[in-house]
């Protein structure tokens, strides 16, 4: 027939019928025939597959034809402080924003749309933040990373969650997640363990005017991260300024023979120091040590030549000592064999014991007595 339209709606389909432009009902699967002389029936197919109804009337039409179409679709109205867990078949699938309007078509499975109040408490639970974070769909995943923040907190750190700004707590280590609608969520990390700050290259005056240039080590803790986040706003960047300043207050102050002779006590003035300024703010400071103290390379020629000159005087000096204690002791040998002959026998054999060694043949003409009396009168004539 000519004025008889026919409409087919596909098994995974759901069509809208209208009738002179008015919303008349929702069509099944199947086929259907209307007389149309002026071609007033029309239709809109949808696949219900797709789940949700992206329709510019869709709120109109569920909300003034409930009756008609309450069998297929169902509606969710967020608050502005609602998050939606969209379900399908109890799988969780997608997160729906808050003060969304959504439409989904019912019967192909169950949907359902839980709500998550946001207004005080905004933080994901463990569970849901499992599921979120590393989960087996991708889609929810990319979901969640846009509309979650997320933090691990490693072992000996600490997190300090600001929220729009304000310090709300102090987090322990773990995983954490917060929904980021309606306010700014971070977290900063602080490293509780024992940590270095180096402070190399400082060029610094002496008290005597000698230019120097000093490396300085230390180490210090973050004892209250809480109170070291409120009144610090970087203090690594504090905590480097200060042992600069007070490196160079202390050797200022201080001769050159004085940092020379006594590199503990620059350190001990550092610490002590130091550890003043910083502990107010919930930083505490193990250790100051100075690694290097470097000249400048006249400074340095100069200081070498005086210790060659130091090191010279002290040898002279040993050697001078020495040569008056062998004086000294032969003096008292010979006032010892000034009145005793055989100390003095004894001594000229041991002379001669001496002087035998080093000689390879010896000719005796005279006896002892003449050996002695020509070794000392006139050694030349010895013959070998």
């Amino acid at each position: 027939m000519f004025f008889v339209k026919r409409i087919d709606v596909a098994d995974n389909e759901r069509a809208f019928l209208f009738k002179k432009n008015r919303f008349a009902g929702v069509l099944e699967p199947g086929r259907y025939r209307y007389v149309d002389l002026l071609g007033n029936v029309k239709t809109e197919r949808f696949d219900i597959t797709r789940h949700e109804l992206d329709h510019s009337l869709g709120k109109f039409l569920v909300s003034t034809f409930a009756d008609k179409t309450r069998g297929y679709l169902e509606a969710y109205q967020l608050s502005d402080y609602e998050v939606g867990l969209l379900y399908h078949d109890g799988l969780l699938v997608d997160i729906v924003a808050p003060g969304s309007f959504k439409i989904y078509w019912k019967g192909l499975e169950k949907i359902e749309l839980k709500r998550v109040d946001i207004t005080e408490d905004f933080r994901v639970s463990k569970a849901l933040l499992a599921l979120l974070g590393r989960g087996h769909n991708t889609q929810l995943v990319r979901s969640a990373s846009k509309t979650i923040y997320y933090t691990e907190v490693e072992d000996n750190h600490v997190g300090l969650l600001l929220v729009n700004g304000k310090l709300e707590a102090l987090l322990q280590p773990g995983s954490y997640g917060y929904w980021k609608y309606h306010r700014n969520v971070v977290v900063k990390h602080i490293d509780l363990r024992l940590q270095n700050v180096e402070v190399s290259g400082q060029e610094i005056l002496t008290k005597d005017r000698v230019s120097l240039r000093l490396n300085l080590s230390a180490a210090y803790k973050v004892e209250d991260p809480q109170l070291a986040q409120s009144k610090l706003a970087d203090f690594n960047d504090y905590l480097y300024r200060e042992f600069q300043l007070q490196l160079r207050e202390a050797v200022g102050t201080k001769t050159l023979d004085q940092l020379l002779n006594d590199k503990d006590a620059l350190n001990k003035v550092m610490t002590d120091g130091i550890r003043q300024r910083v502990e107010e703010h919930g930083i505490s400071v193990k250790s100051v040590g100075v690694r290097d103290i470097i000249l400048p390379g006249d400074m340095k020629t100069i200081l070498n030549q005086v210790v060659e000159a130091e090191k010279a005087a002290e040898a002279n000096l040993i050697k001078r000592r020495e040569e008056t204690a062998a004086t000294r002791s032969l003096h008292n040998t010979a006032k010892m064999i000034e009145g005793n002959p055989t100390l003095m026998r004894l001594k000229e054999l041991e002379v001669l014991e001496k002087v035998t060694e080093r000689i390879g043949n010896i000719n005796v003409y005279s006896g002892l007595e003449g050996v002695m009396k020509d070794l000392v009168k006139s050694p030349s004539t010895m013959k070998l």
